[in-house]
């Protein structure tokens, strides 16, 4: 199964992945995973899984346990952003305001396809070493994407 794996530092940067592992699967929300278990060269990093989304684009929630999905009723908050008519652009939260929504459970499943992970310890080399291809500039990119089809 591959994972496409979300990796965000506490600059604000935010680093993807995709990984084929068979080893992410029962993890849960909230669980820490070490580097190793990802890259070799993230040996000594560690991320906590903060949030996954399935093939279908289920987000996935604490409230509901095991890998099924499950309609849950929400406040205002995490997985409900809506505001109803008429508060569109005054800031405040909604008072009394609640939704059902289809979630899944937080344990990771075959039908997870993305997984968010936020670092919690870095480790001594730095990410933007270690994903050299996603620090450039998007010109520079173009500009590399425009040299690799005019040399085929």
């Amino acid at each position: 199964m591959v994972f496409k794996i979300n990796i965000s530092d506490k600059q604000g940067k935010s680093w993807k992945l995709e990984l084929e592992s068979e080893e992410l699967i029962g993890r849960s929300l909230g669980e820490e995973l070490s580097g190793k278990e990802l890259l070799a060269d993230l040996g000594d990093y560690e991320f906590i899984i903060t949030g996954t989304s399935d093939k279908a684009g289920f987000a996935s929630t604490n409230k509901v346990e095991g890998i099924g999905l499950k309609k849950v009723l929400l406040k205002y908050g995490k997985g409900l952003h809506k505001k109803p008519k008429g508060l569109k652009k005054t800031g405040k939260k909604p008072k009394g305001l609640r939704y059902r929504k289809t979630m899944r459970g937080k344990v990771l499943s075959a039908n997870t396809v993305q997984i968010n992970l936020k670092l919690k310890k870095q480790g001594t080399k730095h990410l933007k070493d270690i994903f050299q291809d996603q620090n450039k500039p998007k010109e520079a990119k173009k500009e590399k994407s425009d040299a690799e089809e005019k040399s085929e």
